[in-house]
């Protein structure tokens, strides 16, 4: 069964910490994550969003590069490079939103329990200062949203 909310946490001072289990299996719970064709159809935040953007090189190395559209025509982008990448079990990355925002050192661990997967993604940020503004931007609403979507669609893949 999917544990239908997140658990928010902050590890430390300039961490913040999401774990959620999903009920599906560990490869492709990472897929999910980690292949454009699945990142754009659940990774889209509050209703109104798509994903026009979404390439991912995933190797250590690899550039990541995602842009978000509004009905409106809004965008905003994130990029990234790829620090560390374990198949099916764990990934390390920066992320960046841009010139006005710090960039974050992400780790994501998908850890399998049988059937089903546990997802702890923390987010690193330069400073507490950092860690707290970008906590009220709204980004827990939108990420809560998407790992909605995500059980959804994953479901849809069983």
């Amino acid at each position: 069964m999917t544990t239908d909310t997140s658990l928010w946490t902050t590890p430390s001072d300039v961490e913040v910490a999401v774990t959620r289990t999903f009920d599906a299996p560990q490869e492709l719970v990472f897929d999910a994550f980690t292949k454009p064709e699945h990142v754009v159809h659940w990774m889209l935040g509050p209703e109104g969003w798509t994903m026009p953007v979404c390439e991912i090189d995933l190797r250590p190395g690899g550039r990541w590069h995602m842009v978000w559209r509004r009905a409106d025509g809004t965008e905003m982008a994130m990029t990234g490079e790829y620090q560390e990448v374990t198949p099916h079990s764990r990934t390390v990355q920066t992320e960046s939103w841009g010139p006005e925002w710090p960039s974050t050192v992400n780790t994501t661990e998908f850890i399998a329990e049988g059937d089903r997967t546990t997802v702890v993604q923390t987010m690193r940020f330069p400073s507490q200062e950092a860690r707290d503004k970008a906590t009220e931007t709204g980004m827990k609403d939108g990420a809560d949203i998407s790992y909605d979507r995500l059980a959804t669609y994953l479901a849809s893949l069983a």
